[in-house]
């Protein structure tokens, strides 16, 4: 299991730790990242001292061991990098958001079409999340019929403190919906066993940073299907008092039955994360998912070696992107980058 090698290439948000330990706890090896941060590098070396660091990305570029490259660089920097790894002859793993423009987009698919590499972006809120995984389970299964509604609210913590200048300014992070909802919208897209959907209208504003002018800290959308319809809302209002970053929750309505995600706290008192609530004919159940397997790692490895899709069909990794970017864009009519 130990036959794909894999490097890092920027490490700017904290969410490469989750790629690293994905990729890892697969069977991949970590063999190499680059960082031009020395204070990020020098953290990141001592969590994974397996890794060397190399001074220019070329050296991992060029390494034809290595099978995949994973980045959670500067938003806006994140698709040169996959795009230089994928005209290597590198599989991407990327950090969401996948990229923070149309343009971006376009020229990643019609690279990823040339090469024939795999571009894959890792949407943790869904894969690395246990009670998302089985609530996925569950609706395979027909635990609630066909759905047809989703409510997917991201609310994180600020921490002011902690974030870097290139996180309040709008051309670097891609904007908030861009941004943390790619994860609602992928989701929403595979709760809805659909591959693209429709926006119908979306909002972003800056109702409480005034002093951070180029953040958004909170935007929301409507979102539909054929088959189904839903909403998001994501934000930067988290209070102090909540003990994590993020009171994540999910509900999908279907027409037997609904599930509800408390994906990383349950504020009714119950201890740890990853709480599904189940509600059906038969009643009210409470699932806890700390147990659940969690199989992308293993897929997209699986991917890698036999060049297909089980991990993610590379067309609803581009749609939930194309339908983050479409919403953003929507929000901004009027502003400078509006499309």
């Amino acid at each position: 299991m130990s036959d794909i090698k894999f490097a890092a290439i920027g490490i700017n948000h904290a969410h490469i730790y989750g790629q690293v330990e994905c990729l890892k706890r697969a069977g991949a090896q970590f063999v190499a990242f680059h960082a031009i941060e020395d204070d990020l590098a020098k953290t990141f070396g001592e969590r994974f001292p397996e890794a060397r660091r190399v001074s220019d990305p070329a050296a991992i570029f060029e390494d034809a061991s290595i099978g995949v490259v994973v980045t959670a660089a500067i938003p806006g920097d994140r698709a040169d990098i996959c795009l230089a790894a994928m005209r290597h002859g590198k599989d991407v793993l990327t950090d969401k958001p996948g990229m923070t423009t149309f343009a971006q987009l376009d020229e990643i698919k019609r690279v990823q079409k040339e090469t024939g590499r795999i571009f894959s972006v890792l949407y943790s809120e869904h894969f690395e999340v246990r009670s998302a995984v089985e609530a996925g389970n569950l609706i395979a299964s027909g635990a609630i019929g066909q759905v047809v509604n989703t409510v997917g609210l991201g609310p994180h913590s600020l921490r002011l403190n902690n974030r870097p200048d290139w996180f309040f300014t709008r051309n670097r992070y891609g904007g908030i919906l861009c941004d943390i909802a790619s994860h609602q919208f992928e989701q929403f897209l595979f709760f809805s066993g659909a591959m693209d959907g429709e926006v119908v209208s979306a909002s972003v504003a800056n109702r409480g940073h005034a002093d951070k002018p180029g953040l958004q800290d909170v935007g929301d959308a409507h979102v539909r299907t054929a088959t189904s319809s839903g909403y998001i809302r994501v934000d930067w209002f988290t209070p102090e008092g909540l003990p994590t970053w993020g009171d994540g929750r999910l509900t999908i309505l279907g027409t037997e039955g609904y599930i509800e995600l408390r994906k990383y706290v349950d504020i009714a008192g119950r201890p740890g994360e990853n709480h599904l609530f189940l509600v059906d004919k038969k009643g009210v159940q409470h699932i806890d998912c700390s147990n659940v397997d969690l199989p992308f790692g293993r897929q997209f490895l699986d991917d890698v070696r036999n060049r297909t899709e089980t991990a993610m069909p590379q067309e609803r990794c581009y749609n939930a992107m194309k339908m983050a970017l479409t919403a953003q864009a929507m929000a901004e009519v009027g502003t400078e980058w509006a499309r």
